[in-house]
């Protein structure tokens, strides 16, 4: 009798026990679901892009494009990758500042290159995409003795040699027969490579069918 008394007592013991552990582990999982995440974790995809960069981050980004002067340098993204433009401030200030005005204001951010002749030039900033548009302000000429070589970024205008506005072009080779007849405003200094893969336009006009774009424009000291 005593013996049966005493395993009674070691089962209710055990079930007392063994329930305990079974709650414990419940509320711990309970618990665990309810603790809130951290907020790094719960700020969607979107959110993200809109997190300010650091002010130490944002120096090694500068200076990782290896420029003289962020506040006169361009990153010019494409489709394949970032090209960067040194401005030539000393030989065009007035187009320097216009062309930073422009795209401070995002104007050129998905303009097409509508204009691409092969060995000669890319063409871009024109907002309708024909290459009859600009800004709607025409700028004095400022032509300057930078030779229109490999890589340099020149106006693009009208006969009139104060008619430029918002387009200009890249050379893809040296061009010497524009020298000092279109205003040279900057030269490409990395991501040329880039700039070689821009569609090409057909014919003597050398306009281009479903042209590449301007992915972005930003001047590297607001990054």
């Amino acid at each position: 009798m005593r013996n049966k008394f005493l395993n009674i007592i070691l089962v209710l013991m055990f079930v007392i026990i063994f329930e305990g552990v079974t709650m414990v582990e419940v509320l711990a999982k309970s618990d665990t679901k309810a603790l809130d995440k951290s907020n790094t974790k719960s700020i969607g995809v979107e959110e993200t892009k809109k997190l300010e960069v650091s002010e130490t981050r944002g120096k090694k980004m500068k200076h990782s494009y290896n420029v003289e002067d962020a506040e006169n340098a361009l990153v010019l993204k494409l489709k394949d990758g970032e090209v960067v433009i040194e401005m030539l401030p000393d030989v065009a200030p007035n187009h320097v500042a216009r062309i930073k005005e422009l795209v401070r204001e995002g104007f050129y951010n998905g303009l097409k290159f509508h204009r691409v002749i092969e060995g000669f030039m890319a063409q871009t900033g024109c907002p309708l995409g024909t290459g009859t548009g600009g800004s709607g302000k025409k700028l004095k000429a400022e032509f300057n003795r930078v030779p229109h070589t490999r890589g340099v970024v020149s106006m693009a205008r009208a006969m009139h040699p104060d008619s430029a506005d918002s387009q200009f072009f890249i050379c893809f080779e040296d061009a010497p027969h524009l020298d000092g007849q279109y205003t040279v405003w900057g030269r490409v200094i990395s991501g040329m490579e880039y700039v070689d893969n821009i569609k090409k336009g057909g014919g003597y006009s050398g306009m281009v069918h479903d042209p590449d774009i301007i992915v972005s424009m930003e001047v590297i000291a607001d990054m």
